[in-house]
């Protein structure tokens, strides 16, 4: 299908993986100093960092009852360090190895009389390479990152949207650092048992029920960008649910609902597709969870 004219643009992710592997490893930066300073909530949401209008950010980290907060700015391409109490520090985001730019962010924290130390090991990758040791990724390529920000900032004003007449509990629109997608969960309240086997994420981070939709950039499993929707724990019969618009659906490698974001551009509304997408997912698990809880699952 040829895409539609749409403010939507492509990023196929073999095009700016460089650049995505790069600001993937940035970003775990400010996202360790959340996961140092900020207190504790359930399923790692003290460590996510949050869309703005410039790009990404901490909001505000507490530190010695005062805060600090961290900001990667998408358009004029830098990062800035502000603090409660006046300085700021900036730092140019251009091609350099994550060990460079680690090492300017930590000196720039100490200029600014923050002091904190942090675990320099990435999480959820593989073969994480030390931060401040990495002189493997290095590219920053300012048209692929306006294109990353320019879809970065339209999903999540759908996804808030979205998420904004639900009642029940529920999470804000996060962006994480360890998987690099943005993401959102409505809970149940209930508490749930990790998997067998779960490292500390996983026991963190799946020890309550939870409906859960995102995007992400592509990976391993899935080479390009894509919106994807579970439950946790996974009811019984849910994979065989019929979801809205037509081009998704279940993905049994991945244990997912799936939606292309090419088929989204393609849509007359990717608006709208993505409103669709969500809302068809979120019923799907609602339906499939209750046929369990009654034990008509298999009927």
């Amino acid at each position: 299908m040829t895409p539609v004219k749409t403010s939507w643009p492509e990023l196929p992710l073999h095009v700016w993986k460089e650049t995505c592997d790069t600001i993937h490893m940035y970003s775990q930066i400010p996202g360790k100093l959340r996961l140092e300073l900020c207190p504790r909530e359930p399923e790692w949401q003290h460590t996510a960092l949050y869309v703005n209008s410039r790009g990404l950010t901490t909001g505000p980290i507490p530190y010695r009852e005062r805060t600090f907060e961290f900001e990667f700015n998408f358009l004029e391409h830098y990062v800035e360090i502000s603090t409660s109490w006046g300085p700021t520090a900036s730092i140019p985001l251009e091609p350099r190895t994550v060990a460079d730019f680690y090492t300017e962010v930590m000196a720039s924290l100490r200029q600014l009389e923050i002091d904190v130390t942090i675990n320099p090991k990435p999480q959820e990758v593989a073969n994480p390479i030390p931060l401040n040791e990495d002189t493997t990724h290095d590219g920053y390529d300012e048209a692929h990152v306006g294109r990353f920000w320019t879809i970065l900032s339209h999903i999540d004003t759908v996804f808030r949207e979205y998420r904004a007449p639900f009642r029940g509990c529920h999470s804000l629109v996060q962006f994480f650092w360890g998987t690099f997608d943005l993401a959102y969960f409505r809970f149940t309240g209930r508490p749930a048992s990790p998997p067998p086997g779960a490292n500390l994420i996983m026991r963190e981070g799946a020890d309550a029920e939870v409906i859960c939709a995102g995007f992400w950039f592509g990976d391993e499993r899935l080479a390009e960008p894509a919106f994807y929707s579970y439950v946790f724990p996974k009811p019984d019969g849910l994979e065989r649910a019929t979801i809205r618009p037509a081009p998704a659906g279940w993905n049994k490698d991945i244990g997912e609902f799936i939606m292309r974001y090419d088929d989204v551009r393609a849509s007359a509304s990717p608006r709208a597709a993505i409103l669709e997408f969500l809302n068809s997912s979120y019923d799907a698990a609602v339906e499939a969870a209750a046929r369990v809880s009654t034990g008509t699952a298999h009927r």
